[in-house]
């Protein structure tokens, strides 16, 4: 237990104690870290992009987030994150852990390292990540799953339809307004 405090007013505060911890074997709602370290890389390439190379540990999953998906990310040197895009329906946020990327937001180019945030509402800029750096760039990467989504890749002129557990594209030459 602490000593009570003296203010500089002279006053006695009572002291402050921490909480009991009780620590179960497992919790359905925590992920230690060492549990994220263990789990094994996931190599996942982009459709519509084959540089874009992502090494992938899938957490949300593991604690039963199904409307949110949570990953850490690492991309290596020289590898890109995805194709240029933008959702119709999907938000999407990055946090940099570790290393340097550049991210594409639109018209712009941007340098970022860890502590950057970027986030990605429903139909904002197009928007991509790549690392041209000498060290890995290390981010978590989430987003939600809504069943029914469009996705737009303006540098390739295509969209793709998520529906029904189905993804399909087409290239923007042939669609047609109705």
């Amino acid at each position: 237990m602490t000593e009570p405090a003296t203010t500089e007013q002279g006053r006695t505060e009572p002291a402050r104690t921490e909480p009991a911890m009780t620590e179960p074997a497992h919790s359905p709602h925590l992920l230690r870290r060492t549990d994220i370290e263990a789990l094994p890389e996931r190599r996942h390439v982009h459709q519509f992009n084959p540089n874009a190379v992502r090494m992938t540990r899938s957490i949300s999953e593991l604690l039963g987030l199904t409307r949110v998906g949570v990953h850490l990310i690492r991309l290596e040197p020289g590898r890109d994150s995805t194709q240029f895009h933008s959702h119709d329906r999907d938000e999407e946020f990055i946090y940099v852990l570790s290393g340097r990327g550049v991210a594409d937001i639109g018209d712009a180019r941007h340098e970022v390292g860890p502590g950057d945030f970027m986030a990605f509402p429903e139909r904002s800029a197009p928007h991509s990540l790549s690392n041209p750096f000498a060290e890995d760039l290390v981010y978590l990467v989430g987003g939600e799953r809504n069943p029914l989504d469009v996705v737009h890749y303006p540098r390739i002129a295509r969209s793709m339809i998520k529906s029904d557990g189905r993804k399909r594209w087409m290239a923007w030459e042939d669609i047609h307004d109705v």
